[in-house]
Formats: structure tokens, sequence, C-alpha cells
């Protein structure tokens, strides 16, 4: 039921998941060096690599995070009609989400190293969409409760 305003949270959140996956992460430029490093939902690479430049880092569990939150967050939307499985779904997606920012953190440290280290590197719109993705999760478990509450109440009075 896409009209319930939870349902549109959760498609949100997907949305958002979904979007980490094509947006840079993170990114650090050596000004002296001319050199950029980017952090993608899939790899870490040089942006302006030279011929002595490491090979790229796979970074696919971001990815793979991202892509399982999405995709819960979508399943959660067709389980409408049991509230108790959505809340528990929502707590799994809690955790993805949260174990998202933790690999985007761990690789930004390990690109962190890989580049002048006294020069600190920016977090980029892919590092704050699954922060939106937390406060969807949450404002959607939260009218997901006050529903089930409501059938509660109502269940009371007969």
């Amino acid at each position: 039921m896409i009209q319930r305003i939870q349902s549109v949270f959760l498609l949100l959140l997907a949305l958002a998941m979904l979007s980490v996956v094509f947006v840079p992460i993170w990114s650090k430029l050596d000004s002296a060096s001319n050199q950029e490093l980017v952090l993608t939902a899939t790899k870490l690479t040089y942006a302006h690599a030279d011929a002595g430049m490491s090979v790229p880092t796979n970074t696919y569990a971001i990815a793979a995070l991202a892509l399982a939150s999405a995709a819960v967050a979508l399943f959660e939307i067709s389980q409408f009609r049991n509230r108790f499985t959505q809340l528990k779904l929502g707590v799994l997606n809690f955790l993805l989400i949260v174990a998202t920012l933790g690999a985007s953190f761990y690789y930004s440290g390990i690109g962190e190293r890989m580049l002048n280290i006294k020069m600190p590197g920016t977090y980029e719109a892919g590092f704050y969409l699954p922060t939106v993705a937390l406060l969807l999760n949450l404002l959607a478990n939260r009218f997901i409760r006050r529903d089930e509450q409501l059938v509660r109440s109502m269940d009371r009075l007969r």
C-alpha cells in the first residue's frame, strides 16, 4: 500500500540507498602532485593516475550492503499486512545501513593513508545518503508502530 506514509519513507530510503551505488562517496585531492583519489561503492581509484600508481582497490562490500538495504526496504513495503514483520525488517535495514556507513568510513580511511597523509579528504554525497536513509528508516518504523497501536486499540474496543 503505497498511500501509507511509511511506504513513502521506505521508497525514498530505497532510492537513497540505490543512489549510493552511483555517486562518489569520498575524494581526496593532492594539489602538489595533482593526484586525486575517488571512492565509489565499487572501487577506490586514482582519478589522475600516473604510471607508477597502485591498482584500484575493490570496494564491492559497500555496493552489496547498499543494494541489500534497498532490497529489504522494497520487501518491507510489500509486507504491509504484517506490521510486526515490517518492524523486524526495519531493524535489519538499520543494521545494513550502519554497516554501509562503516564500510564507507573504513575504505575512506584506507584512502587517507594512500595519498598525502597531511591533507584530509572530503566526504561526498554518497557518504551522507545512508544518514538520510537512517532517518527515513526511523520515521517509517515510527509510523508502522503507530499503525500497530491503532489496530490494537480498535481490537480492545470490540
